[in-house]
């Protein structure tokens, strides 16, 4: 890495938000439609790409587009900065609260069914929902309505427009989870499955192996794998260190879902693009998300992830303009959230060095974090609250916390009996599963990297506040938001304040861990505490890292080398497309990015007014005894928060974009 690249990371922009929006006019929702047929749509999504990552160093071909088309500069997920909840907004234009859907992981009792892998879906727990298998038996127990708001691809396919899915498994499939069998025209391939029946029959005739779990999708006559199948889509190898879990993020190794990627894009460009010819087309890709998740942002892995991904941009460009269609193609490539390094306050665990497999010494210009994993569920049930996560025992030796003089925050803990956690081996917090019949003033959690959802299933009002003033206690918390049927309570906002209310599936209580956008880890600014876990990256908080996200567009239907100055978002994503697509998506919350347009759907930017605010809540809480995460006292009584956002006005309409929310402590 250069000295010039790294000075290039540390000058990162601050001034970040996440879209919110106010409600859609029928003007709005069905622009000018294109006398011709539209041009062709490619949505391509970098998980969890940076911003400030694109370099020409590592991603020469984004670099270029951003250069010759359009580069939104201050672009913003969907909170929570997760997967799946900004899957629900690509594919809506709406926010969580009005879609009712919270993933990447909540709480959904009652439901049944089986995973990808044909295994019994466990819905007594919180559910995961990267999974097509899971979202089909989601979407069965809410009587077909998984997404309460209609999706952009089912519109497309309404209009007689053909469209093509491929890539991570949740995400990809949520884009048009309720693909019709249309003989094969549109088509879906992720990492799990190949839909339709005919799509994956198409598959087999062309010489290409399916994806191995693709056996359970289909009954044992529709469609067998061939013995040579293999496992197409299977993931690489993690390099730990030699306790067996936590990342040796020095290793510089092939990214595991490296391999993966090179193959579904290259079954997009070689049979479904050209033979296919789809006129919408979304290709979500793992890097550089996994990669940092696993490795951490700026590792030599990072680095490589990068790398990888933008040569398959090179190869996409290169495909379209082998089968001419680069003149009428409008690619778009997009990230779902931004993301940070895992690690708590420097002071209490300094950066360590990586040698031979081991944590070595404190190097904190250089080195990599060893802490910032937190498990909330074994957290309140210390302070005595009845709390489950649906998770087992963990065992994070590293990431759970290595103190200055090299002692272990979460030592390895015994059962009463003198086994650990009922089984040989070391683990670092006890099981929380659910029992099968939960006591009564109970706490569900679902934990979710940098925000976790918390469920009081009887919506007990006092248990409620009193976890609330836990939670305002713990260094390691930020900003709270509680369902509105509690009213204002002291330090909290209302989540319908950042449209995540739903009264019949939403959390009661939202929490974002507390994060810092300046701590720098490998040349790149930005840390967070999170859901307790091995990694060295994560997403999912309202820090403006997580929240600012890249979005880059160029095509015959965007302006030319134009760097949009306006806040936009992933809820803008779909009207936009709907815009150009000539559809009409009346439920869409998000605006259609005009001033990026060319031709009849262009607007200037003297359309638009922009102004600068921000929420707190009604009243701080106080008379708080305060503790940081190694259970040392803090001096501050006091607990508020602020969420720092935009406000866009234009023609009479106003979106909102939040930029962050911090908590504040005295």
């Amino acid at each position: 890495m250069t000295v010039a690249f790294r000075r290039h990371l540390l000058t990162y922009p601050f001034v970040l938000a996440l879209a919110v929006l106010g409600a859609p006019t029928a003007a709005h929702a069905a622009a000018a439609a294109p006398a011709a047929r539209p041009h062709r749509v490619i949505v391509f999504v970098w998980d969890g790409m940076r911003p400030d990552a694109i370099s020409a160093e590592d991603t020469p071909n984004l670099l270029a587009l951003a250069r010759r088309g359009v580069d939104f500069s201050d672009n913003h997920a969907t909170y929570p900065t997760f997967t799946m909840a900004n899957a629900s907004s690509f594919a809506t234009g709406a926010f969580p609260g009005p879609i009712g859907f919270y993933g990447n992981s909540f709480y959904a009792p009652g439901g049944s069914g089986l995973n990808a892998k044909g295994a019994a879906a466990d819905f007594q727990n919180p559910i995961y929902t990267e999974d097509y298998a899971v979202l089909r038996d989601l979407d069965a127990h809410e009587d077909g309505a998984l997404l309460q708001v209609p999706t952009l691809l089912a519109t497309a396919h309404q209009a007689g427009l053909t469209t093509a899915v491929i890539g991570k498994s949740g995400p990809a499939f949520l884009q048009d989870y309720k693909l019709p069998d249309a003989g094969g025209r549109n088509v879906l391939l992720d990492e799990n499955t190949a839909l339709p029946l005919a799509f994956a029959k198409e598959l087999q005739q062309a010489g290409y192996p399916l994806p191995a779990n693709t056996v359970h999708t289909y009954a044992p006559d529709q469609l067998k794998l061939a013995d040579d199948n293999g496992a197409p889509t299977a993931a690489g190898k993690l390099v730990t260190l030699r306790d067996g879990v936590t990342s040796d993020a020095s290793a510089a190794v092939e990214t595991t879902p490296g391999p993966a990627n090179a193959w579904m894009m290259q079954v997009y460009l070689d049979e479904v693009l050209p033979k296919h010819r789809p006129d919408v087309s979304v290709v979500w890709l793992r890097n550089p998300d996994t990669t940092q998740h696993q490795y951490g942002v700026g590792s030599p892995e990072f680095h490589l992830a990068l790398q990888a991904q933008d040569a398959l941009l090179g190869k996409l460009e290169a495909k379209l303009r082998e089968l001419g269609m680069a003149g009428d193609t409008d690619l778009v490539v997009v990230s779902d959230h931004g993301h940070s390094n895992v690690a708590g306050a420097r002071d209490l665990f300094p950066l360590r060095t990586i040698n031979d497999g081991r944590v070595g010494g404190v190097d904190n210009a250089w080195g990599y974090s060893v802490s910032g994993s937190v498990r909330l569920a074994d957290q309140l049930t210390r302070a005595g609250f009845r709390a489950f996560d649906g998770q087992g025992c963990s065992y994070a030796p590293v990431m759970s916390g290595l103190r200055a003089d090299g002692s272990q925050l979460q030592p390895t803990r015994y059962d009463d009996d003198g086994s650990i956690c009922g089984k040989p081996g070391p683990y670092t917090t006890p099981s929380y599963t659910l029992p099968d019949e939960l006591p009564k003033g109970s706490l569900v959690l679902a934990p979710n990297d940098g925000t976790d959802y918390l469920y009081q299933p009887e919506h007990d009002a006092a248990l409620v506040k009193r976890t609330v003033r836990f939670l305002q206690s713990r260094e390691y918390v930020g900003a709270i938001f509680v369902a509105r049927r509690y009213g204002d309570l002291s330090g909290t906002l209302p989540a319908e304040d950042v449209h995540l209310e739903n009264a019949a599936r939403g959390p009661d209580i939202i929490i974002s861990y507390a994060w810092d956008a300046h701590a720098v880890i490998q040349g790149f600014r930005g840390t967070e505490y999170g859901t307790t876990s091995t990694e060295r990256g994560q997403h999912g908080s309202f820090s403006p890292i997580d929240v600012h996200n890249t979005l880059l567009a160029a095509g015959p239907d965007f302006r030319r080398g134009f760097s949009d100055p306006l806040p936009s978002g992933n809820v803008d994503l779909a009207p936009t497309l709907a815009a150009v697509l000539g559809l009409a998506l009346p439920t869409a919350q998000g605006r259609v990015l005009h001033e990026a347009l060319a031709g009849q759907l262009a607007r200037p930017l003297s359309a638009y007014r922009l102004t600068h605010a921000a929420l707190r809540p009604k009243q701080p809480a106080t008379g708080l005894s305060m503790q940081r995460i190694d259970g040392s006292p803090l001096r501050a009584t006091r607990y508020d928060f602020t969420v720092q956002l935009k406000r866009l006005g234009s023609s009479g309409r106003q979106w909102i974009y939040f930029d962050q929310a911090a908590a504040e402590r005295h």
